[in-house]
């Protein structure tokens, strides 16, 4: 029989939140045989379980597109063959790594350059992106917002294949110069030189593109409607040499751009492996990406810091240089025009863009790495020939050397005492021959097989367990676990000495004799 009044869990379903997760579940009837009409909660309110739908189907398709990428890549590398690391297919597969993640990235963010470059021309023109934007938009609508996206992408996808293709070659080139060894220890110097060099060649191609993509986004209207019709208009009026007028500010930027780029990237991802529990390699390519894409973000903020006030007097340079004048003339006069403080117009806007290209680009690189069946860039740890021969050069594991406890740059050198001497009986009583010879114990009473002018065994130390020459330790040498602790009581040249007790003994001696 139902109740006459209602219960308080009437009261509290009635009044609380209508959100359906906040409600308590009823409890389910009892079992009494017949077929319930009790319905879930699932059930009766669509919501209740929209969530956990969304996180496994999202789940699911994360699974599928792993499972379709991991069968593009096995047939991607069932065609080109097995592909070994340093070969000419690996470096061209690098290149062309480079070319995808520089060329995409840079023109997706070409309405971000253009509001920088025009910003940096005329800091006046616009108090803020947005407001650019929509001055941009209204006048030009969004293909103006994208002015400039055809010389970036031909311009940065030339440049990419030539900075991560070259990045590769130069790095293990100048690492076969310096050595294993040499090659870890001055991994940091090795990632800037390999970086400079192929930047220095990146930029060439570059640099007529960046020419053209300037002057399209600082002339209103666009001084060309097409890459091809900018250059060919440059050329005419200033040959080719107009091209490149750009060249050395851009080398300015850029090289000292890929310097930190790419030697900051591989300390990053070093120094993330270096706090995760596991190894690099225990990682699965999702892990290796994420952590590409995260060290690339940092890497990029560094750059753009780096690299701002040289960006600033390229984007000046190509659009305010006069024909014919010099350059270091320009810049001073640039120079003069905006002070110090110009040269730091668009740098947060700057901060923002190159921190999100350069992650998304070592992200694309090293995913078409992975994609190829290559490692990602950076994090490794030395090989063990090298972790080897570092352990030895800081450990000694000598005699109760102090190295067995810990890491010792101290040189130790076992420089025990030993005593030698022709084989046989000198007639001067027990003699040794040698550390743990028989003859320690007591002469065997051989004849001698070499007398000559050495009567009797010697100290023998070796020059290593002597001091430095001229240290005024020429007496010394350093004996087993010593340091200098012994006194050579005998110079080499002076003749030994017989004593009472070693005459008495040659007599006893010569009598069982």
């Amino acid at each position: 029989m139902a109740p006459l009044f209602p219960t308080a869990a009437i009261f509290q379903d009635a009044f609380s939140t209508q959100v359906p997760f906040a409600r308590s579940s009823p409890p389910p009837p009892p079992d009494t045989g017949s077929k319930s009409s009790y319905v879930p909660p699932s059930r009766r309110f669509s919501a209740w379980s929209a969530v956990d739908d969304v996180k496994s189907k999202a789940g699911a398709l994360s699974n599928e597109a792993q499972k379709e990428i991991a069968k593009a890549s096995s047939a991607a590398q069932a065609k080109t063959g097995q592909m070994e690391l340093f070969s000419p297919s690996y470096y061209a597969a690098c290149t062309f790594g480079g070319l995808m993640a520089c060329g995409v990235t840079h023109t997706a963010v070409t309405p971000l350059d253009l509001v920088k470059c025009r910003r940096q021309v005329d800091s006046k023109m616009y108090r803020g992106n947005f407001e650019a934007w929509g001055k941009i938009g209204r006048a030009e609508g969004m293909r103006g917002i994208f002015t400039g996206w055809a010389p970036t992408f031909f311009g940065y996808s030339a440049q990419g294949a030539f900075k991560y293709g070259g990045y590769e070659y130069f790095k293990k080139f100048y690492s076969d110069l310096a050595g294993e060894d040499a090659a870890y220890r001055y991994k940091t110097g090795l990632y800037l030189a390999a970086s400079a060099s192929a930047e220095f060649i990146a930029d060439v191609a570059l640099c007529p593109f960046e020419a053209v993509k300037v002057r399209m986004q600082t002339t209103i209207p666009p001084f060309a409607s097409s890459t091809f019709g900018g250059i060919s208009i440059i050329t005419g009026k200033e040959g080719t040499a107009g091209l490149y007028k750009g060249l050395y500010p851009l080398w300015g930027r850029q090289i000292p751009y890929t310097m930190m780029k790419f030697a900051s990237f591989e300390t990053i991802v070093e120094a993330i492996y270096g706090q995760m529990p596991k190894s690099k390699s225990e990682y699965g390519k999702t892990v290796q990406t994420g952590v590409s894409f995260a060290g690339g973000y940092l890497a990029g903020i560094l750059c753009a810091i780096v690299s701002h006030p040289a960006d600033v007097m390229v984007s000046k340079l190509n659009a305010n240089r006069q024909p014919g004048e010099a350059f270091g003339g320009a810049m001073n006069r640039i120079y003069k025009d905006i002070g110090f403080g110009g040269l730091w117009n668009g740098l947060v806007i700057r901060i923002f863009m190159i921190g999100t290209l350069t992650s998304l680009q070592w992200g694309i690189y090293d995913s078409f790495k992975v994609f190829m069946g290559f490692p990602t860039t950076g994090g490794a740890a030395p090989p063990p020939k090298q972790t080897a021969t570092l352990m030895s050069e800081a450990v000694s594991h000598g005699r109760g050397g102090a190295g067995n406890i810990r890491p010792d740059s101290e040189p130790y050198v076992d420089g025990s005492i030993v005593r030698e001497g022709p084989l046989g009986d000198q007639g001067d009583g027990p003699y040794s021959s040698g550390r743990g010879g028989a003859g320690n114990i007591e002469s065997p009473h051989v004849k001698p097989t070499n007398v000559g002018n050495q009567k009797g065994d010697t100290d023998v130390v070796p020059e290593t367990a002597l001091r430095e020459p001229g240290a005024g330790y020429e007496n010394y040498h350093t004996g087993r676990g010593g340091a200098a602790n012994v006194h050579k009581e005998h110079e080499e040249n002076e003749e030994h000495k017989e004593g009472l007790v070693d005459k008495i003994k040659h007599k006893i001696v010569h009598k069982k004799e």
